[in-house]
């Protein structure tokens, strides 16, 4: 054969397009496409998280870096302008003694009654998912009703019942012949712990109860194939495998205790032994709306938030190194 010939038969490899560059032509448009449309999801939760999160936060911090000067006779003139106050208003907060006892009263309340309510609300989470249970669905709605009342109407309805006179506890105590206060210094706040515990037990018990819903259920099967009883199922199984349940609920329930303001502030008026401290929150919504300082409110509000952070990352910390130790 002639090299004409094999010249015309053989394939014309320089001259055919190349499929490849096509293919890569045509995944950089599919995700290019895909990123748009990632972006189209995203930027309306970034715009959101920006407008509700970061701005309140960034417009307190400028607020607590600045304070209120009033011209006239004694700041009575009637005109007035903001200045740069720098840490002033936090060096206020910090030595304010009813701030900083606020804040130990509150790291007391949280010290006794988180542990209370979270052993509480795993328990019912066990008993109700146990297969042994019954009426379910009544107890699991009863638990977690509470949850539904408003703060404000839960602590009016348990006031209520801490105020002698029409208090059916205190008649019953007085009955079998017990002096109870429940609004006195040293039990008001384990009162309001009563509070807290009665209403948030059950939102906490569902989210365990959700955890445990998510629990393959051959690994129950396999325990019990094994020899364990309900108890050694609950402990080695069901509790390791809800345990970031747990800790979620935990670090929830320490925000919420530091955020405590509700129940000190409707039961204020039934109870002499809450004073516009008694919280730091409290203190805080005093400074600015009665003692007209807003920008020392501020100062304390974040104070409070860095408290906050400190808390729930040390307490993730604190969970995380000790389960980097089990696994060894």
């Amino acid at each position: 054969m002639s090299r004409d010939t094999l010249r015309r038969t053989a394939p014309d490899t320089a001259r055919r397009p190349d499929p490849s560059g096509r293919r890569r032509h045509r995944v950089s448009r599919t995700e290019a496409r895909n990123a748009r449309a990632a972006a189209g999801f995203v930027l309306p939760f970034l715009a959101l998280f920006g407008l509700c999160f970061v701005a309140p936060i960034v417009y307190a911090v400028q607020q607590s870096l600045h304070r209120t000067e009033r011209t006239g006779p004694l700041g009575l003139g009637g005109r007035e302008h903001e200045a740069f106050a720098g840490l002033a208003n936090y060096a206020h907060a910090l030595a304010d003694d009813r701030f900083l006892a606020g804040f130990g009263r509150v790291l007391l309340f949280g010290a006794v009654q988180i542990p209370l309510m979270i052993a509480l609300a795993t328990t019912l989470a066990l008993l109700l998912e146990s297969a042994s249970a019954r009426g379910i669905a009544f107890f699991r709605s009863a638990f977690f009703l509470p949850y539904g009342v408003p703060g404000v109407i839960a602590s009016i309805l348990w006031g209520f019942l801490y105020v002698p006179g029409i208090s059916p506890l205190v008649k019953i105590a007085d009955a079998a012949g017990w002096d109870v206060d429940f609004l006195s210094r040293g039990t008001v706040l384990w009162s309001i712990a009563n509070i807290v515990t009665w209403q948030f037990t059950g939102y906490n018990m569902l989210v365990l109860i959700a955890q445990l819903k998510a629990v393959p259920g051959e690994l129950y099967e396999a325990a019990r194939i094994d020899g364990a009883s309900a108890w050694q199922v609950a402990r080695h199984v069901k509790l390791p495998l809800i345990r970031p349940a747990l800790v979620l609920t935990t670090v929830f329930s320490i925000i919420g205790t530091l955020q405590l303001f509700a129940e000190p502030m409707v039961l204020r008026p039934l109870a002499s032994s809450i004073d516009s401290g008694f919280t730091p929150n409290l203190n805080a919504y005093s400074e600015a709306f009665v003692g007209n300082n807003p920008h020392v409110a501020e100062a304390e509000a974040v104070l409070l938030a860095l408290v906050a952070c400190v808390l729930s990352f040390g307490f993730l910390r604190l969970v995380g190194g000790r389960t980097k130790e089990r696994r060894r």
